[in-house]
């Protein structure tokens, strides 16, 4: 099936919970605010799956292979997307396999599988199921198979018998992680403030990208992979032998041929930033629907577009991010006055005066004003 590590533990309260709460109560949860409403059910189990008494850890690997080079006018994006596949598509139907496997064995058993969207530590439980440690960077990290890989979980009703939990740090006195951040995301070892990691800034983040942060951004489009590139724990793994998703399973996928971005590779690894300006929202759908871009929206990949365009300071973009001064979304609109601000010229700024005649929306009237104070220093 692809999954390249499983463990198993008893499902019991973990202790890493009380470490949650701190971590909510910090507000470095940014806007998920889904935390904190679940808050109380991440302490045990029972409460994604009632009677649970085991839970199955399992790893899927992605592409850890070395990137193609970026140029001006592209993005960049984390390995996880280069299938420019969505991951639930391809492990959902593999857990539903291995489900139905375990509820055939009793007529009292059930199970139930899980990737990131049901309240559970998933890190805590696999660091348990003997699958690795919590690195520095807060991703779990495995000896053999560094940390470029999924996690899922099985929870079912059954006694099973179970692995012993991987208690040590290998880690030692590195930190390159925490060193290589650029927009400084671990407050503290094993610490992650969510709202200051692009990962999240370009994925779960719905506001605008706080102006402090958004050089830090540099040319990451979606995702980021910095804090997982220096770790020497990944050195040794490179291209998954199983890939996220073959090409095989991607002609099964119902609209694969319809919904894969285009990419000058077999690697959705870069994309051209200028051409996003140039599609609306059903064009985004029938694009990108099926890939891990649709979490983010058309609105949040073209506030990010014009926010790395804007990095690049290249007055080839000035003519997409005119066109995104003109969005119906206030989001793309105001990222692409800052952008228009940081590349500067006559151009940006006759483009940044006309729409401030019209604007009406007041965060996108402050971005305005912002972009022509930094024209006219």
């Amino acid at each position: 099936m692809g999954f390249s590590q499983f463990g198993i533990t008893p499902a019991i309260s973990l202790s890493g919970y009380s470490d949650l709460v701190a971590w909510i109560n910090s507000g470095y949860a940014g806007e998920m605010d889904y935390f904190s409403h679940r808050q109380q059910a991440y302490q045990h189990p029972d409460g994604v799956l009632e009677g649970v008494k085991s839970i199955i850890a399992l790893a899927y690997p992605y592409d850890a292979g070395q990137a193609n080079a970026c140029s001006n006018g592209m993005g960049r994006i984390a390995k996880y997307v280069w299938s420019g596949v969505d991951y639930h598509d391809i492990i959902h139907p593999k857990l539903k396999q291995l489900c139905k496997l375990i509820t055939q064995q009793s007529s009292d058993a059930k199970a139930r599988g899980v990737v990131d969207t049901a309240p559970l530590m998933e890190r805590e439980i696999a660091k348990q199921a003997g699958l690795g440690w919590q690195g520095k960077n807060t991703l779990l990290l495995n000896k053999h198979k560094g940390s470029y890989f999924f996690l899922a979980c099985i929870l079912c009703n059954t006694d099973l018998p179970y692995d012993d939990s991987h208690d040590d740090s290998h880690c030692g006195t590195c930190q390159a992680c925490l060193d290589s951040c650029p927009t400084d995301a671990f407050p503290s070892p094993g610490v992650l403030d969510a709202s200051r990691c692009i990962s999240y800034l370009t994925i779960e983040h719905r506001s605008p990208i706080p102006v402090s942060l958004r050089e830090g951004i540099g040319d990451w489009l979606y995702g980021c992979d910095i804090c997982q590139e220096v770790c020497p724990w990944n050195r040794k793994p490179t291209r998954a032998a199983n890939r996220i998703a073959s090409a095989e399973e991607q002609r099964k996928s119902s609209e694969s041929q319809t919904s894969r971005p285009e990419s000058t590779s077999d690697r959705f690894d870069h994309i051209d930033l200028t051409e996003l300006f140039k599609i609306n929202d059903e064009q985004f759908r029938q694009r990108f629907r099926k890939t891990p871009f649709w979490r983010a929206r058309r609105r949040g990949v073209l506030r990010n577009a014009a926010i790395v365009l804007g990095n690049q300071m290249q007055p080839t973009s000035l003519p997409a991010l005119n066109q995104g001064l003109l969005d119906t979304e206030p989001l793309v609109r105001g990222a692409s006055a800052w952008a228009l601000g940081k590349i500067g010229g006559e151009t940006a700024k006759t483009a940044l005066r006309i729409q401030l005649k019209h604007e009406q929306d007041p965060e996108v009237i402050t971005e305005i004003n912002f972009a022509l104070t930094m024209l006219n220093h």
